[in-house]
């Protein structure tokens, strides 16, 4: 069994870390520089960089100040929003990213995924797929997929949709819950458990972390291969370490 990952996540807006519930209603959280140092300190094993507003405001995603958070961290780093290009791709990773994640380029344009995958490999490319329930209290009804920072429906499947995502090459999905974005209600297990029989890659789990337990259930009854928070950290609810103690303490190999 591979070791399991903790992944805090910069959510940013006009250089700030922001957080909000259910991709609204957004608070700062913080300087992106200052803390992705603290998370690399903290023994965090990846750093996520999404800029939130970049697809749905047409802004092109500031290099200069993911090469300032790749300057102070020595782990992992994945950048995403308002990529739509290889050049956006190739000018992230040369500014410090080891990953890139694909949201509404990749359902706008899948092929950018395949085309991602051959130039900089398949370990590069991660699609990030937003997904709400189609039904609030049924998840067998499914769950829909959105682009534009949730903005907008495009009436797919979420789990057809990372199945075909890994066809067209990507080597991760950043599965994240819109009804339990921000709301520390716990992840949607059902929805990480469908998304990761589906495919063979790596699943992140991201939206609704609030309790340690919430962490073990999304590795183990939801079978992700990693687990993304944000709030909970940049608010100083749980460090990183706090975590993983408690997820080695039950039973849960980590990195």
């Amino acid at each position: 069994m591979l070791a399991k990952r903790i992944i805090p996540c910069l959510d940013v807006d006009r250089g700030r870390v922001v957080k909000g519930i259910r991709f609204l209603s957004l608070v700062d959280a913080g300087d992106p520089v200052e803390q992705g140092k603290r998370y690399d300190l903290e023994g965090a094993d990846e750093l996520t960089f999404l800029d939130i507003t970049a697809s749905s405001g047409k802004r092109a995603i500031v290099a200069n100040l993911v090469r300032r958070v790749a300057d102070q961290v020595f782990i992992p780093l994945t950048v995403g929003g308002g990529l739509n290009t290889i050049e956006d791709v190739r000018a992230v990773l040369r500014a410090g990213a080891d990953k890139v994640t694909l949201n509404t380029a990749a359902v706008e344009r899948p092929e950018l995924i395949t085309e991602g995958a051959e130039v900089f490999g398949s370990q590069c490319m991660v699609v990030a797929i937003d997904a709400r329930r189609k039904n609030a209290r049924d998840a067998k009804a499914g769950w829909d997929v959105y682009t534009h920072g949730g903005r907008r429906g495009v009436g797919w499947d979420a789990v057809e949709w990372a199945a075909r995502a890994e066809q067209l090459g990507a080597g991760e999905i950043l599965l994240t819950s819109m009804d339990r974005d921000g709301t520390r209600d716990g992840y949607d297990v059902e929805l990480t458990r469908a998304v990761s029989n589906a495919v063979r890659i790596p699943v992140v789990a991201s939206g609704g972390a609030g309790k340690l337990e919430h962490f073990y259930e999304a590795l183990t009854t939801g079978g992700a291969s990693a687990v993304l928070a944000a709030s909970l950290f940049h608010f100083g609810q749980y460090r990183v370490g706090d975590v993983k103690d408690y997820l080695r303490g039950r039973g849960v190999m980590m990195r």
